[in-house]
C-alpha cells in the first residue's frame, strides 16, 4: 500500500469563508429531487464487524442512472434559460455523467448532444441512447471528445455542461452530504469519497465542513490516476501524462480549477489504492448489499480500508460513499481473479522442489489445510523443477508464516503475489519452456525477448499490432485477455536476433504503446524462458 499523501490547508488565505457561505446556498437551493432520489444511508454489518468500525454506505448506486453525476448535471441544467434549452446542450463523458445529462435533458424536454471516444462500451453508448440523447463518438480519449464537445458547443450554440468543473454541478453533489448529515444520528469521524475530477468531494467536502469541521474528508484514487494527490502535494494543479483506465469514472488526468480550490481548502487528506484494493473492494460491496459496484464506485471503500489498516483505526464511525453501478459485466471476471489477492487472501508462489520421488508428497503434506486455487506442475529437465501454486491465506501474517514452512521444510520458493506479469498472465500460461531447438530458427545467434503491451480496447487494434512485427522475428510467446476493459493487455515473446537490436528498438518506439520489458522476470525465467542445463 502507498503511504499516506497528506494535504492539510488550515489558515488558507483563500476566501474560505465567503467561499463556503456561497456553495452552502447553492447547496440548499439546488434542485436535483425532481430526477435524483435520495439514496439511503446502509450500515454495512459485515465490513463493521470484520473491520471493527461502524462503516455506513451512501448508496448513490441506486439512483435512476445508476451513479451521483445525475444530481450536477440536473441543477446545472435546471438553471438554464428557456432559449438556452430550445438550443440544447451539449457534454463530453465516456459513462455516468453522459446518462446524468441523457436522463436531465428528457425531463427539461430538450435536446442533448453527448460526445464519447470511439473506444467507449457498447453497453454504455446503448444506454444514453436508450435515454433520448444523440451520441456523436470521436477521438480515442476523453480529451479528445472534450475537445470536440467545446468545439461543437461553439458552432452550433449549444450550451457545455460540464462534468464536474462547475459551481452549480459541484452544488448538485453537494446535496449529498446535506444528505447524510440528516440520515446520521452523529458526526461520523470521517468521509470517505471517489476523486476523478473532483466535483463530488468538492460539494461534499465544503457542506460538511460549513456545519461539521471535525468530520475528516478524506479523497480516493487509483494509484495511477492520482491527479488530485499530486495536485494537492504540489499547491497547484498536476496534468498526467496517461492515467489508468480501470477505475475509468475517475480516469482524469487534470482536475477543475473550482475544484481544486475547495480540496485545498476543506479536504484533509488523501489516500491511493491499487487495482486489486479496488476488485476486493466491489466484493466487500456486494457481500454486504448485494449489489455490485463499478470500480470508481467502490474506489472510497477501498481507501477507507487502506486508511483502516494504515492508522489502525478502531471503533470509529465512518462513512464511504458508493458512488457508482455501471459496471461492464465482462470485466467480472477479472474482478473475481483480483478481488482474493486485493485482500491478501490469495498467494501466488514459485515453488522449487527436488524432481525425485515422494518430493510431491512431502510439499502436500506441508501445504495441508491450505486450500489450493492452482497447482501447475511439469517435469524438467535436470534435478529441479518448479510448482506454480496458488493458495488461500487468511493475511498477510498467514502468508508469510506459510513462506516460511515451505523453506523450512527444504522448499525454496518465490512470492509472486504482487507481480503483474504473474497476475495477468502468467497463471494462465505455465507450463512451458523454449525448447533448444527454437534456437536454430535464428542466424547469427538470436535472444528471446519478453513485453507486456497496453492498447486501446476497440476492433482492429490487436491485429494492428500484431502486423507492425518485422515478418522475420519469430513469435515464441503470445498471450491475450479481454477483460471488458478499455485497454487490451497482451504479453509477448519475440525471438530477435543480436544485430536486429536496434530494428527492435525503433519497432517499439514507432508502435507508441506503453510497454515493459519482462526478459529478466524472475517469474518469466522459472516458467517460460529457456532450458538451462
Amino acid at each position: 500500500m502507498q503511504p499516506w499523501q497528506v494535504q492539510t490547508v488550515a489558515g488558507s488565505e483563500y476566501c474560505k469563508t465567503g467561499v463556503m457561505d456561497d456553495y452552502l446556498q447553492r447547496i440548499l437551493r439546488a434542485r436535483v429531487y425532481d430526477v435524483a432520489h435520495e439514496t439511503p444511508l446502509e450500515l454495512a454489518k459485515n465490513l463493521s464487524r470484520r473491520l471493527q468500525n461502524k462503516i455506513w454506505l451512501k448508496r448513490e448506486d441506486l439512483q435512476p442512472v445508476f451513479s451521483f453525476k445525475l444530481r450536477g448535471a440536473y441543477n446545472r441544467m435546471s438553471l438554464l434559460s428557456k432559449e438556452e434549452l430550445q438550443r440544447g446542450v451539449i457534454a463530453s463523458s465516456a459513462g455516468n455523467h453522459a446518462q446524468g445529462v441523457a436522463l436531465s435533458a428528457s425531463y427539461l424536454n430538450c435536446r442533448a448532444v453527448i460526445v464519447m471516444p470511439i473506444t467507449t462500451p457498447e453497453m454504455k453508448v446503448r444506454a444514453v441512447r436508450a435515454l433520448g440523447a444523440e451520441v456523436a463518438l470521436h477521438g480515442e480519449t476523453y480529451d479528445e471528445a472534450y475537445q470536440e464537445a467545446m468545439r461543437r458547443s461553439e458552432k452550433d450554440g449549444l450550451t457545455f455542461i460540464h462534468p464536474f468543473d462547475d459551481p452549480e454541478v459541484i452544488a448538485g453533489q453537494g446535496t449529498i452530504a446535506l444528505e447524510i448529515l440528516r440520515q446520521i444520528q452523529d458526526p461520523p469521524d470521517a468521509i470517505y469519497v471517489a476523486v476523478g475530477g473532483g466535483g463530488l468531494i468538492g460539494g461534499i467536502a465544503t457542506y460538511v465542513k460549513s456545519l461539521w469541521p471535525q468530520v475528516e474528508i478524506i479523497g480516493v484514487e487509483p494509484h495511477d490516476a492520482a491527479a488530485m494527490t499530486l495536485s494537492l502535494e504540489a499547491g497547484e494543479r498536476i496534468q498526467l501524462p496517461k492515467v489508468g483506465l480501470f477505475a475509468d469514472g475517475v480516469a482524469v488526468r487534470q482536475v477543475g480549477k473550482h475544484t481544486f480550490s475547495l480540496a485545498q481548502m476543506h479536504v484533509d487528506a488523501m489516500v491511493t489504492v491499487s487495482t486489486d484494493e479496488i476488485c476486493a473492494a466491489i466484493k466487500d460491496v456486494f457481500e454486504d448489499t448485494r449489489s455490485i459496484l463499478e470500480p470508481a464506485g467502490a474506489l472510497a471503500i477501498a481507501g477507507m480500508k487502506a486508511d483502516i489498516a494504515k492508522r489502525d483505526l478502531q471503533d470509529r464511525g465512518l462513512v464511504a460513499v458508493a458512488c457508482g453501478a455501471n459496471m461492464n459485466f465482462e470485466r467480472l471476471r477479472f474482478v473475481a481473479e483480483r478481488a482474493e489477492l486485493g485482500e491478501e487472501r490469495e498467494a501466488i508462489l514459485a515453488v522449487e522442489i527436488p524432481e525425485q520421488a515422494g518430493s510431491l508428497r512431502k510439499l502436500c503434506n506441508v501445504l495441508a489445510g491450505k486450500n489450493l486455487t492452482e497447482f501447475s506442475y511439469r517435469m524438467a529437465e535436470g534435478d529441479r523443477a518448479q510448482i506454480f501454486i496458488g493458495v488461500q491465506v487468511l493475511d498477510l501474517n498467514d502468508r508469510t508464516k506459510l513462506l516460511t514452512r515451505l523453506q523450512s521444510s527444504g522448499f525454496p520458493c518465490l512470492d509472486l503475489s504482487n507481480d503483474e506479469l504473474t497476475k495477468g498472465h502468467l497463471r494462465h500460461m505455465v507450463g512451458g519452456r523454449l525448447p533448444a531447438s527454437a534456437k536454430t530458427l535464428c542466424r547469427d545467434g538470436c535472444r528471446e525477448l519478453l513485453y507486456r503491451f497496453e492498447f486501446p480496447e476497440r476492433p482492429g487494434a490487436l491485429m494492428t499490432f500484431v502486423s507492425a512485427l518485422h515478418p522475420e522475428w519469430s513469435i515464441s510467446i503470445f498471450h491475450y485477455r479481454n477483460h471488458g476493459a478499455d485497454v487490451g493487455r497482451i504479453v509477448v515473446g519475440v525471438l530477435v536476433q543480436d544485430n536486429e537490436m536496434k530494428n527492435w528498438q525503433h519497432f517499439l518506439d514507432d508502435l507508441g504503446y506503453p510497454n515493459w520489458e519482462e526478459t529478466n522476470n524472475p517469474a518469466y525465467c522459472l516458467f517460460l524462458g529457456a532450458q538451462t542445463v
